[in-house]
């Protein structure tokens, strides 16, 4: 299996659902490959409207809360991780995410239920 064919699918799904249901995709996603982990560091993620948002302390913290427990939410979606699993060929457990407002990046950590055997350089 090519890593970084894969990781060019896995960052393009990525990218995808963020699209559809945030309303705008990153403008540039890194995904690297780790035992049973995909890391994905998302950069420009911000709408026209949070980037309104954070110029206040209560908009950044709003922005990073709903960014961080909106995502975990739509991974709650039977197809959608049927879409994510499909890519790697492998059962998605959980993910973890963050979001840092001042650089405007995310990381998110998939996890799934066995090593995926694409550890490498991408």
């Amino acid at each position: 299996m090519n890593t970084a064919k894969v990781a060019h699918t896995f960052s393009n799904l990525v990218r995808e659902i963020r699209k559809k249901h945030v309303g705008k995709g990153p403008e540039q996603i890194t995904t690297r490959f780790v035992g049973p982990w995909a890391v994905c560091e998302l950069k420009g993620n911000l709408t026209s409207v949070e980037k309104f948002a954070v110029r206040t302390e209560d908009g950044r913290r709003i922005v990073r809360e709903l960014r961080t427990t909106f995502i975990k939410e739509i991974y709650k979606d039977e197809e959608l991780r049927t879409e994510v699993e499909n890519v790697v060929g492998a059962r998605l457990v959980t993910l973890f995410c963050d979001f840092d407002v001042d650089l405007d990046t995310a990381i998110t950590v998939y996890v799934f239920d066995k090593p995926l055997g694409l550890d490498g350089l991408n």
